[in-house]
């Protein structure tokens, strides 16, 4: 099963979040999970050869053969696979918002993230709607009766797609408009979810695939339940959430990726407008596993800031990887753009 994390207006997360219980364990020195033996060093070209069986692997659902090939691969300088779960991260410890601004990093700017294109499209089929209503009313000399009919009968499709899909076909539309009309939209759509697959790499987390568009996904997938955005190798997570046991490694990894995305878009246009879903499923993970809202602050504090970092150090990664995603690469081409993109001295 693969974790999804979403997209701008797609949406975001490892799976289900419900703990059965409360409570963390100690998280161990790294937060990589790398092998502690040394991989025997690898040429490009056998790397390359890797990276296709890790392919095929994901092609055919075996998530764990996958992960295992990965973690194999990596290794140290041109040994291997530099970046997986690789990450240099910052202390955790209580970070006050001042810190956060010294570091030129203003929370309100995308941890309450609005999507202004989506919303301003939205608004204008509203209009369009009802002048087109009005035209049809008198064009035909509809009666009031008729017209609350219809009126009912449109209220009626809505509440079935709200219900039944949780307004995936409302997003449908919207996010095909959006991708259409607007390439900032498509850019940002495409920007955000490179955000996620970075961080995700870097902190040792496989993605296990992806979509940018909600028409995409719903090829894919064949549901209209399930939105654009980026899955993940997530076995290890789902485990700890049936003990009901979550380790601090795990939430601090789950944490960065669901506030990358949002993140992405802020350095790179100084607010966020997508990720609402991300954030609003971290809440309930944090809720789950018993966090009061002072500790709940703090663990988004110290994980704002640690992928906001991640994120500087890796502005060339990030670039070239959307780029990869927008051709719509593989997994294993796009961990092979990473790995050629990252900045090796401060991983």
């Amino acid at each position: 099963m693969g974790t999804r994390l979403g997209g701008a207006s797609p949406c975001c997360c490892f799976a289900r979040l419900r703990p059965a219980a409360s409570g963390l364990r100690a998280p161990p020195a790294r937060a990589g999970g790398a092998s502690s033996s040394s991989p025997s060093p690898q040429s490009p070209a056998q790397l390359r050869a890797v990276l296709e069986q890790v392919d095929e692997a994901l092609r055919k659902g075996e998530d764990e053969a996958a992960l295992s090939l990965v973690r194999a691969s990596q290794g140290e300088e041109d040994a291997g696979l530099r970046g997986f779960g690789a990450a240099r991260q910052v202390p955790q410890r209580l970070y006050k918002l001042d810190e956060l601004k010294l570091n030129g990093i203003d929370t309100s700017a995308f941890l309450s993230p609005v999507d202004l294109t989506l919303g301003s499209i939205e608004r204008n089929l509203q209009i369009a709607a009802v002048l087109g209503g009005l035209s049809i009313s008198a064009a035909f000399e509809l009666s009031q009766l008729q017209i609350l009919l219809i009126v009912l009968g449109l209220l009626s499709l809505w509440s079935v797609d709200f219900v039944y899909f949780g307004g995936g076909v409302r997003n449908l539309i919207l996010d095909t408009i959006g991708h259409y009309v607007s390439q900032k939209y498509h850019n940002r759509v495409i920007q955000h979810e490179a955000g996620h697959f970075l961080i995700a790499y870097l902190l040792g987390v496989l993605p296990k695939g992806y979509t940018i568009t909600s028409l995409d996904t719903l090829i894919k997938q064949g549901s209209l339940n399930v939105q654009a955005g980026t899955a993940f190798v997530d076995y290890e997570f789902l485990e700890e959430i049936k003990t009901g046991k979550m380790s601090a490694r795990m939430l601090n990894k789950f944490s960065c990726i669901a506030l990358a995305g949002v993140a992405t878009e802020y350095l790179l246009y100084g607010m966020a407008e997508g990720g609402l879903a991300d954030i609003n499923k971290l809440d309930e993970l944090l809720k789950g596993v018993g966090f009061t809202q002072k500790k709940a602050d703090s663990q988004v504090r110290w994980a704002v800031l640690n992928t906001v970092l991640m994120l500087r150090r890796h502005r060339k990664a990030i670039s070239q990887l959307a780029e990869a995603m927008s051709s719509g690469k593989s997994v294993g081409s796009c961990i092979e753009v990473i790995e050629g993109n990252i900045n090796t001295e401060d991983i």
